[in-house]
């Protein structure tokens, strides 16, 4: 049975005008369950990751710092959420998510956490909408735990996955690849082990041809036991931050690619969902939608 994180802390209240579409983790489940692709029993409610497993990736001085509450202006700014304790747990939860689907997904071949994808997330600071980095985790403690020893990480999320590549520049077992828009967020780039960057616009029969011409290959040459898939929507033609344009039809596919690839070489696949920008919620929650039916057809 496909399993799916998400707990009523994924909802997080933001001021009015906010550009970041919060209602889309509500709205998402329940959507699924009323078109009948999920169940009631798939979903599962992460517990709070304990603080130890938290600083196997992120250092003691910024957990002390999101703690107590004494970001500076600067920090808080560069993260864009005013910060609040209630966050940080929101953050807590949806990382022991990723965790939690990881383990499901090796046996059950796939599991998908309704929020997460915050690749923004440094060891030692937040940015971009990311407090912390749930891959990161969950990868790390896949690795620590003895549950994996070699994994790939899949960002296809618009926005270069920097966070992550920093985090694991390092550390041969895990290989980064990010596929974003090369003029995009974040201005500086970090270096993951592999980098597509694309032009503004490019349409989903080009982005397709990159994907179906890269992954195959990525597979065969790390041989990871274990994949981390980020599936942003934010490469939508509407999307207001994303640069790129693609249709709800190739984002679709991108997601079908995806998961065929990893069944046919019988890879576990951890999803987080990543960013969604469009004007209309509509459009953002049919693109989710569409992952976790994709899921479905492959591994149900």
């Amino acid at each position: 049975m496909i399993k799916i994180a998400y707990s009523p802390i994924y909802k997080y209240q933001l001021p009015e005008g906010h550009r970041f579409p919060m209602a889309k983790y509500e709205l998402l489940p329940e959507q699924l369950l009323y078109e009948g692709t999920v169940t009631e029993e798939q979903f599962f409610s992460p517990e709070r990751l304990s603080e130890e497993v938290l600083l196997w990736t992120h250092t003691k001085a910024y957990w002390q710092k999101l703690r107590e509450q004494k970001l500076n202006r600067k920090e808080e700014r560069a993260i864009g959420f005013p910060m609040r304790l209630d966050l940080i747990e929101r953050g807590r939860h949806i990382s022991q998510g990723t965790i939690q689907c990881a383990q499901y997904a090796r046996r059950n071949g796939v599991a998908l956490n309704i929020a997460g994808g915050t690749h923004h997330a440094f060891a030692d600071r937040g940015e971009g909408f990311c407090v912390f980095n749930d891959f990161a985790i969950a990868a790390n403690y896949l690795l620590r735990n003895k549950e994996s020893e070699r994994i790939l990480i899949v960002d296809l999320d618009v926005h270069q996955g920097n966070g992550t590549a920093r985090i694991f520049k390092d550390d041969p077992r895990v290989f980064t690849f990010s596929m974003h828009g090369e003029r995009n967020y974040p201005l500086r780039k970090e270096h993951s082990d592999l980098d597509i960057g694309l032009p503004d616009k490019t349409e989903g029969d080009v982005y397709l041809q990159r994907l179906e011409a890269t992954l195959p290959d990525l597979l065969k040459d790390h041989q990871p036991d274990m994949v981390f898939y980020l599936a942003g929507v934010d490469v939508l033609a509407t999307d207001r931050l994303g640069r790129l344009s693609l249709s709800l039809q190739a984002c679709k596919q991108r997601d079908q690619y995806v998961f065929e690839t990893c069944y046919a070489a019988r890879l576990p696949v951890a999803v987080s969902m990543g960013g969604g920008y469009s004007q209309r919620i509509a459009q953002i929650i049919e693109a989710h939608a569409n992952t976790y039916r994709a899921a479905s057809d492959v591994f149900g």
